[in-house]
């Protein structure tokens, strides 16, 4: 907080045409008609500025990580279409149930709305660790799980969380898509009450200066947290 009461983001990345932040989880990008929250990076950040910001692309509320803003529409236009023909590379990490191949591709179209036609969607993934807990979940005696490395190739929504779904490997902490069981023990015994997932890193070519720009977010307390109590060593994330 601010003397004023306002957020301040942690900024990644400042130019003349662009900002990133570290989203903590939790927040809308903007706002949105469906929901009442009365807190978004995108006010709190032109209030942080003291300038208007353009948003480019967004991250649900419970994923944390590397957020990218326009600072004039001119150029939220240019990188928005790097986004859109897929010329941004994106890393994401989460902590998944279960313990998937060491590596894959996940290619099933998504549907982005109710009456949507399905549109493709591809998702590569390598794990980095797993684990097994000695807690018996429903049938099972243990409760395994797993510390990936995501790259979206496309842009849906809720992209890695319906993949990881789609392959029997939620993301924990999944409210919509995930498994309530195993959600509760991570609650009840790690004492983590969020969505495992966050945009560790982002790289475009910057459509100015045509310099390579990679920006990369720290493990938030409450995503490093979890992955303590697991076993994992932080180093896997470097």
């Amino acid at each position: 907080m601010d003397q004023d009461g306002g957020h301040r983001f942690t900024l990644l990345y400042r130019d003349s045409w662009y900002v990133a932040v570290d989203k903590p989880s939790g927040w809308l990008v903007h706002r949105t008609a469906m929901a009442g929250d009365r807190r978004f990076v995108l006010q709190e950040l032109r209030n942080q500025l003291g300038r208007r910001v353009y948003p480019i692309h967004r991250l649900d509320r419970a994923t944390s990580g590397v957020l990218v803003f326009a600072l004039a529409s001119e150029p939220a236009r240019a990188l928005g279409e790097l986004f859109e023909v897929g010329r941004v590379a994106k890393g994401y990490i989460a902590v998944v149930r279960g313990h998937p191949d060491a590596e894959g591709v996940i290619d099933h179209p998504l549907r982005e709305g109710q009456r949507k036609e399905r549109k493709p969607a591809r998702t590569r993934y390598r794990c980095l660790a797993t684990t097994e807990l000695a807690i018996p979940v429903g049938r099972y005696a243990t409760a395994r799980y797993a510390l990936v490395e995501a790259h979206p190739e496309t842009g849906r929504t809720h992209q890695l969380r319906k993949h990881f779904d789609h392959i029997a490997h939620p993301i924990v902490g999944d409210t919509t898509y995930g498994d309530g069981r195993h959600n509760r023990l991570f609650r009840s015994h790690l004492h983590s009450h969020r969505l495992l997932l966050m945009a560790r890193w982002l790289a475009f070519r910057h459509p100015y200066t045509g310099e390579t720009i990679t920006l990369k977010a720290p493990i938030a307390a409450d995503f490093a947290h979890p992955l303590h109590r697991l076993g994992w060593d932080p180093s896997l994330l470097s």
